[in-house]
């Protein structure tokens, strides 16, 4: 027996530290190989991190509560004498960390897959957010991977431009395999080897059904992290799990249900390039298209945002009638200048985040807010077939109202031609249901944004500011905050702004 130290896993780029959630496993208790044993906390996640060996707990580093470097030692651990080495292979051999990229020549460094944490073999590409030829900043997320503890999105380590990518989307790919390359300029330190499984020389590599695609080691290629996962939530076997054909490109835990229904699925099927039609088990006939590109970012941005903030939403009813007047007496003028009344009201809100700096903040990690100077405004953009992208208004709260409308018009007219501008300097965003006959609903918060303004449908109400009985123009604005970063009556404090802005507006656009 010999004694080992287990360290804080690397879990993404940029990412320098984590805290200690929770301890599972006490000093003296066995501890099986994969096997949680302890809770940490990034700003990506909470997730569990597994024993990637069996033994005993010694004693424990780190403890709950602290923040740790990634790499620190975090607990020692007692395992057989030879459990540590592997045999290097083809497959094996030490590649370097996407946290170091290697270089590949004339400026051009290799990007990898990032050790995500103990135990944990593969990842899944979800979503490129860069294309070659792209210009990347350091610290910018370049593309979206999934493990089965969350969806997080990599950044990069470097400022350059993106050469080319290696791997396609919902491919599974190798702790430490190539993903892209790009060519920058800054010094690449030589890179650390990746973490890798231990393999032991008595265990037989299970039996895998013909149509698996196997590695070296005996592991499926087809088979995403959560897929994994979901199958050993279900008390299923790797011998069980290798023997599941995969009705697509790769195993879903919609063939793991068929498994355990009857024991067969349907023969695998090479991944859909356009509609597909068939029948279900139960008779319905069905149409399959491809998940656009754009709507699957969106959608691991929405899964990301739902394993972070702490939404908290309210709503006012506002006077409308200002803003309604406006927009008639700039079509009764005539000219080139026809701002909307959505435009208009999107300036008055851009107004109100000059006062309220919590507002152009967001989030880093558990120890840091950041708070940009100006405020860089976020607008909703439906496109045909129901498609999301953001249009972004730079520093929204500094233009004279002339310069606000005109470039609002130019950045919303690039959204609906495909463009989408978010950044991870858009803390608020707008999205706007007025020609939609909606009143209220409960807007989306997408980190790193900490709030969402919903604006709903304009109709006659009751004014709420005299006793007699009086009708008004009125529009519902709602906000949706994370709640980690503004409180209540933060919240408030800036929709009453936002109202007073729009039932004074005369006096904000003059």
């Amino acid at each position: 027996m010999s004694e080992i130290s287990l360290q804080i896993p690397a879990i993404g780029e940029g990412l320098q530290e984590a805290r200690v959630v929770a301890i599972l496993k006490q000093p003296g208790e066995h501890v099986k190989r994969d096997e949680i044993i302890y809770q940490m906390e990034t700003d990506k996640a909470v997730m569990d991190v597994e024993s990637p060996f069996e033994g005993t707990v010694v004693r424990w580093i780190g403890a709950v509560d602290q923040v740790m470097p990634i790499g620190a030692d975090v607990m020692v651990m007692e395992v057989n004498s030879g459990a540590p080495t592997v045999a290097p292979t083809a497959e094996n051999a030490p590649a370097p960390a996407s946290s170091a990229p290697a270089p590949a020549g004339d400026g051009v460094v290799s990007l990898r897959i990032p050790a995500i944490g103990e135990g944990l073999q593969e990842a899944r590409l979800v979503a490129k957010l860069k294309e070659a030829g792209d210009a990347i900043s350091r610290d910018e997320a370049i593309y979206q991977m999934e493990t089965d503890k969350a969806v997080m999105d990599v950044e990069c380590p470097h400022a350059g431009v993106m050469v080319e990518w290696l791997a396609e989307v919902d491919e599974v790919l190798a702790i430490g395999a190539e993903v892209a390359r790009i060519r920058t300029s800054d010094a690449v330190a030589d890179a650390a080897p990746v973490q890798l499984e231990v393999v032991s020389s008595a265990a037989p590599a299970p039996a895998a059904a013909k149509s698996a695609p196997m590695s070296n080691a005996g592991r499926r290629r087809d088979l995403p992290p959560r897929t994994r996962a979901y199958a050993k939530d279900r008390g299923l076997t790797d011998e069980q799990v290798a023997a599941i054909p995969a009705t697509g490109k790769n195993l879903l835990p919609s063939d793991v249900d068929a498994f355990l229904a009857g024991g067969t699925v349907t023969p695998a099927q090479a991944p859909i390039s356009g509609p597909t039609t068939g029948v279900s088990s139960s008779g319905k006939r069905f149409t399959d298209v491809p998940f656009a590109g754009r709507q699957r970012i969106l959608s691991s941005r929405l899964q990301r945002g739902n394993q972070l903030v702490v939404p908290g939403m309210m709503s006012v009813v506002a006077d409308w009638s200002g803003i309604e007047a406006a927009r008639e007496e700039y079509k009764a003028a005539g000219g080139d200048f026809q701002p909307s009344t959505f435009t208009i009201f999107a300036y008055a809100v851009a107004k109100a985040c000059a006062d309220h700096p919590i507002m152009r903040s967001t989030l880093r990690g558990d120890e840091a807010i950041r708070t940009y100077e100006n405020i860089q405004l976020g607008i909703a953009v439906a496109r045909p077939g129901d498609e999301l992208v953001v249009a972004v208004v730079p520093d929204a709260d500094t233009l004279h109202w002339t310069d606000f409308a005109k470039l609002a018009r130019e950045r919303i007219l690039e959204a609906r031609d495909g463009q989408d501008q978010a950044d991870e300097s858009v803390t608020l965003s707008i999205t706007n249901m007025q020609g939609y006959g909606i009143r209220d609903a409960m807007a989306v918060v997408v980190p790193p944004g900490v709030a969402t303004i919903f604006l709903g449908e304009a109709y006659n109400g009751l004014a709420n500011d005299t006793n007699e009985l009086k009708f008004m123009r009125c529009a519902n604005i709602g906000i949706t905050i994370d709640h980690r970063l503004i409180n209540g009556v933060g919240g408030a404090e800036f929709l009453n702004t936002i109202k007073s802005n729009v039932e004074n507006i005369r006096n904000l656009i003059s």
